[in-house]
């Protein structure tokens, strides 16, 4: 998916088929975060300690983030494959094999989120701190990580189904949170 235009990437989400989806375009919205944190961080190199690092940490979660948007894709086509009736398989078998899909299908947005958490305060710090002719790139980023982390989570909890005791549903929530944090102190840096 990445190596094609953006044009092709929603037309792909947008065909008739189940994948790529909602995971993997809030993959790629995550990764559009990472994107505008680097730039705005680059651009802030003259206007505050620390640009250079977060520069260097956005590009890290970029090249972390925008190749799960296909892995989203490839997840929740096992997932599907899996509900395919097979001949000759025990019910409980078939259920073994869709909650094993499930449950990988849920590390990919579980990733997504975690980033995102990490982006959020990041733009943050670029919203009030940064380059102030960069505010508003960095507020997008702060958004869209808190989009992201939030669509994530919600993809996170639909894959593990209400018997979650794992944390990971938990923990997808707790990323939103932090991501949501960010957003609104980056926000109030305009609003």
């Amino acid at each position: 998916m990445l190596d094609g235009s953006l044009g092709a990437f929603l037309d792909r989400i947008a065909s008739g088929e189940p994948a790529p989806g909602g995971g993997a375009a809030t993959a790629a919205s995550v990764s559009m975060a990472a994107a505008l944190v680097a730039m705005a961080a680059r651009l802030s190199l003259e206007h505050m300690d620390g640009a250079a690092e977060l520069v260097a940490r956005a590009e890290d979660l970029r090249a972390r983030t925008a190749p799960l948007a296909q892995a989203d894709a490839e997840a929740y086509t096992r997932v599907l494959a899996a509900n395919r009736p097979l001949k000759d398989l025990p019910s409980e078998r078939r259920a073994e094999l869709i909650g094993a899909a499930l449950s990988a299908a849920a590390d990919v947005p579980l990733a997504v989120a975690e980033a995102a958490a990490e982006l959020g305060p990041m733009a943050a710090v670029l919203a009030e701190n940064g380059n102030p002719n960069l505010r508003g790139d960095a507020v997008a980023a702060a958004l869209l990580a808190a989009a992201g982390a939030r669509s994530a989570a919600v993809l996170v909890a639909i894959n593990l189904g209400p018997g979650d005791d794992d944390g990971r549903s938990a923990q997808g929530k707790a990323y939103a949170s932090t991501a949501s944090t960010a957003a609104e102190r980056a926000t109030a840096t305009v609003l």
